[in-house]
């Protein structure tokens, strides 16, 4: 199979889709591999390195895809690249769909087979390409809402850890999770005073029994979410439903319980965020403030860490994108669930049930479309 990778364009998206290394894997395998000139550049792969993987360098965007039949990315297709994408030509990326309708109604024009890193999954519903960016962003939830907090950016002047004789910060967590869990790692470690909400008992007991005394866990709950909200310094939004619209869990009335100068961090905006008053932020403007909460609201968090990021990420992905390639996407399909939850749309058709509702559009099944 003819693979291409693309130069990311989302701003201040700096991974890549596949390394050096992931490149000469698919070479091993007896495909080809092109990759967009400076793709790699600002993860701290040059053109050179993927040259000497055996890997080609392509100047012209747009020959790129017309000339490769699997599209690798990290980030979902921008509206400029709308037009580049071919029928059939298979697109393995992150895609957000859910949040995304012209994106999604873009891709069944084009009959793209666009697969989703972000729902794949396995039998014991563990995401294994989302999962890396997941700790990454939960980890980097923590180090961003503590930095908003000093009172240069509009927070209250807190130090999470506070000092000897005086009370230290306090972080709740929506959401026990792979992004709660790893925020309540950085949290606990900055010496913050931490609680996690979550809806399951299973997860909170896991939770209290990995931090011990270090963390307080509470039922997620109207009620809770209200209590921590008046307390908390710092709130992040680790809350997913796997390929659908997060639901808002912190409505703009809430507001008004917390303290002039809090910071929320909506870790879960590529799904639509879980804070009503959420809108996706970029590096370079990352916050902005309603009612005199702060809100961190950045779209692509790990990009920033993008040399962690990329070499985490390629390394989820490269055994499915593998699939894919040597397989063919509708053998690959055929013999891997996980692959097949991972499809959302195919020749245009959207075979994503949850896509397919947050649109109100008509959800074909894989099944039917593939036999």
């Amino acid at each position: 199979m003819k693979i291409g990778v693309a130069k990311e364009i989302k701003k201040h998206e700096y991974r890549v889709g596949l390394t050096p290394a992931n490149a000469k894997a698919y070479i091993a395998a007896g495909h080809s591999v092109t990759v967009e000139k400076g793709a790699g550049a600002n993860a701290g792969f040059p053109d050179q390195a993927y040259l000497d993987a055996g890997a080609s360098i392509e100047t012209d965007k747009k020959k790129l895809f017309d000339n490769n039949e699997m599209i690798i990315k990290v980030k979902e297709p921008q509206a400029s690249e709308y037009e580049l994408l071919h029928e059939d030509q298979i697109l393995y990326t992150y895609l957000h769909l859910a949040a995304d309708e012209p994106q999604t109604r873009a891709l069944m024009a084009k009959k793209v087979k666009a697969i989703a890193y972000e729902t794949i999954e396995e039998a014991d519903h563990s995401l294994p390409c989302l999962t890396p960016m997941s700790e990454i962003a939960g980890r980097l939830s923590v180090q961003e809402g503590a930095k908003f907090l000093e009172k240069p950016f509009g927070g209250r002047g807190v130090l999470l850890g506070g000092v000897p004789g005086v009370p230290r910060g306090k972080v709740a967590i929506l959401g026990g999770g792979v992004v709660g869990t790893n925020a309540a790692k950085m949290a606990i470690g900055l010496g913050a005073d931490v609680t996690i909400l979550d809806i399951s008992a299973k997860r909170l007991g896991y939770l209290d029994d990995i931090f011990e005394t270090k963390i307080t866990t509470l039922y997620s709950n109207d009620e809770n979410i209200e209590l921590i909200l008046k307390e908390s310094d710092l709130i992040i939004g680790g809350v997913l439903i796997p390929g659908a619209k997060a639901p808002h869990l912190i409505k703009r009335e809430h507001l008004k319980l917390m303290k002039p100068g809090a910071v929320l961090v909506d870790v879960a905006v590529d799904q639509g965020g879980c804070i009503e008053t959420t809108h996706a932020t970029t590096h370079d403007e990352p916050i902005f403030e309603v009612d005199g909460i702060v809100h961190y609201c950045v779209a692509n968090m790990p990009g920033a860490v993008s040399l962690t990021s990329t070499l985490a990420l390629t390394g989820a992905t490269l055994s499915y994108g593998l699939m894919l390639a040597n397989l063919g996407l509708e053998e690959a399909v055929k013999r891997s669930e996980p692959l097949r939850k991972g499809l959302n749309t195919y020749k245009g058709a959207c075979v994503y049930k949850h896509v397919a509702e947050a649109f109100d559009m008509e959800y074909t099944p894989v099944e039917e479309l593939i036999r």
